[in-house]
């Protein structure tokens, strides 16, 4: 028995033992990261963050700093929901490897086999374009990303449509293309053979099974107490609160909401096979593949400065590449408000997520950096401290430069612009991008984009520089947007707007005229016939209200009013109608404004 019982003690105290010094390596390789972390937030104006880290099938680091609401000041938490932006791709391409293992898909067959409404610009993307190419952005489309991101519509039907006809800048699988559309796409690839929307999908696929109960895929996510507000950094130092962004309709390739904790037992997953606590969630077949390289991102050999950094390809929702000598699975995420980093190192079983509420921010990235460097014990390198010099030089390189530009606008011509701004009023349209409306406030222009506003300043001659308008205060934001130029017709009519919205060509938006409210009444006044010469034409009103314009062997021209007396022809470009009316308010002609001429018509009495 006391044989026994030396035995028993000397096994505890060895186990004893063990945790004490387990613990004591965990608390050196934290020592004084604290200071650090604060010293980041202080560095780069961010409101706050929130950290865990990962060690094999346990959360070994799980913390907040900084505050989810700065007015109010109310701390991060490890639980604090924040949106985690592109870190959404992996949940949407893990969910297209269960479906395959399920038998319902596979990678290789033409993706229109299994979403014929899927179209592409051209037959050999709609013979070849399959759900690996999308899952690692080589189908030979770029982003067009201000067609979801400003000017979306409703439904993800309706943005469906709109793929075809965006032009391919790359012939298929030539080149890496990051892409949200190909994201959506694959949930709404999803959404088809299971008969289930995506976001079901996601919560029965993952949140449940992994107990992610903080994490959800709306902005109703964030209708909890320890819930993130938004914020964004002006004038280099002010911390603003920005709104909420509701990108629902590009849901499938960024709109997961979640925290440090829920995130942490997303990657132990990944670690470990696709297995959390003896589920397999993710089939390990597929772990494997994804975080395995489909397609390189660019070419290059490693750089000078960071010779031990190298390697950048991606997988199926992944990115991938050396760090400093460790294989590392990386994904960042941007949104209105917040930027995300989920990583990990499979060869260490170590991963890392970093959320934090601040809009395009570097503190993730560099904490991540921070965090690796502790964890897989290689050499210390001041990363806030360098990005925040290399940041001030590039400041003033940029004031120096838009001094230059400000000096040749003014010797271009800024003074040049039309003297009625109402020509540039109208719809907008383009069958790849949406629409938006110009309209004239006083006597200045604005852009009406579905969720923003923009100030529309001259810059010179047809061309006009955006500044989005702050919805709370209606100040025009300081940091200028995209250029637009306007396009006239032969007659000097506004017939449409051009911008480079960062693909192959720049982007045409068509202009239609918006038309004025007439009643029955009102356009009683311009019926009749009107010679031109000896032939008649007649003008009538068709239904309750359509003014038309009948002219013998040609087709019937539906009037859209735009002005006082001034009618534009539907679908037809160049082309107005403009009555004349004298002192009593009679009409006694018509004046047809076409690019060969004005032709003028009397009314027959």
């Amino acid at each position: 028995m006391k044989k026994v019982s030396l035995y028993l003690s000397l096994l505890l105290a060895s186990l004893h033992a063990g945790a004490q010094s387990t613990d004591k390596q965990q608390q050196q390789r934290f020592a004084g990261i604290d200071k650090i972390v604060e010293k980041v937030l202080q560095d780069w104006h961010a409101a706050g963050v929130a950290i865990a880290v990962v060690e094999k099938d346990k959360i070994i680091y799980s913390k907040g700093y900084g505050y989810r609401d700065y007015e109010k000041k109310l701390p991060v938490t490890p639980n604090t929901v924040f949106a985690i932006g592109s870190c959404t791709k992996a949940f949407t391409s893990g969910l297209l490897g269960i479906l395959r293992q399920e038998g319902k898909l596979d990678f290789e067959t033409p993706v229109r086999q299994y979403l014929p409404e899927l179209v592409f610009n051209n037959d050999d993307l709609n013979a070849h374009v399959t759900l690996r190419d999308m899952m690692s952005h080589r189908t030979g489309l770029s982003r067009y990303d201000i067609s979801w991101y400003l000017l979306a519509p409703s439904t993800r039907d309706s943005l469906l449509q709109r793929i075809r006809y965006m032009v391919p800048n790359e012939p298929l699988r030539y080149k890496w293309q990051y892409n949200n559309f190909m994201f959506m796409a694959q949930g709404v690839v999803a959404e088809k053979l299971t008969g289930k929307s995506w976001e079901e999908n996601i919560k029965t696929r993952f949140f449940d099974s992994l107990g992610m109960y903080h994490s959800s895929t709306s902005l109703e996510g964030f209708k909890v107490e320890d819930a993130s507000l938004g914020y964004d950094v002006e004038k280099d130092s002010v911390i603003k609160k920005v709104p909420y962004k509701n990108i629902t309709v590009i849901g499938p390739a960024g709109s997961i909401n979640s925290c440090v904790n829920d995130m942490a037992k997303w990657v132990m997953a990944w670690i470990n096979g696709g297995k959390l606590n003896g589920k397999q969630v993710l089939p390990a077949a597929y772990v494997t593949e994804a975080t395995s390289a489909q397609m390189t991102i660019g070419g290059g050999r490693p750089g000078q400065e960071f010779p031990d950094i190298y390697g950048g390809t991606y997988g199926l929702g992944w990115m991938l590449s050396t760090y400093r000598g460790h294989y590392q699975v990386e994904h960042g995420g941007n949104i209105d408000g917040f930027s995300a980093s989920t990583c990990f190192y499979p060869s260490d079983s170590i991963g890392i997520i970093i959320l934090s509420n601040q809009t395009g921010s570097h503190v993730p990235v560099l904490l991540r950096n921070i965090f690796s460097d502790r964890l897989l014990g290689t050499k210390y390198f001041a990363w806030s401290d360098t990005a925040v010099k290399k940041l001030n030089e590039m400041r003033v390189k940029e004031k120096d430069q838009k001094k230059k530009d400000t000096a040749v606008a003014k010797v271009k011509g800024a003074d040049v612009i039309r003297k009625d701004l109402k020509d540039y009023t109208g719809i907008y349209t383009s069958n790849a991008f949406g629409r938006f409306e110009v309209i004239m406030e006083n006597d200045s222009l604005f852009a009406l984009l579905p969720d923003s506003k923009e100030y529309l300043k001259h810059v010179s001659y047809d061309i006009f520089q955006t500044y989005t308008v702050d919805k709370e205060t209606g100040i025009d934001s300081t940091a200028g947007g995209t250029k637009v130029k306007f396009n006239t017709d032969i007659n000097g009519d506004i017939t449409s707007a051009e911008a480079d919205l960062g693909v192959k060509d720049p982007v045409i938006f068509n202009r239609t005229p918006k038309a004025l409210p007439l009643n029955n009444t009102t356009l009683q006044k311009y019926i009749g016939v009107y010679l031109f010469g000896g032939m008649e034409a007649r003008v009538h009103i068709k239904g309750d209200n359509q003014l038309m314009l009948d002219v013998p062997g040609q087709t019937d021209y539906t009037l859209v009013p735009v002005d006082k007396d001034k009618f534009s022809l539907k679908d037809v470009n160049g082309f107005t109608i403009e009555f004349n009316v004298n002192e009593k308010g009679e009409v006694t002609g018509l004046t047809s404004v076409q690019p060969n001429g004005r032709f003028k018509a009397e009314r027959k009495k």
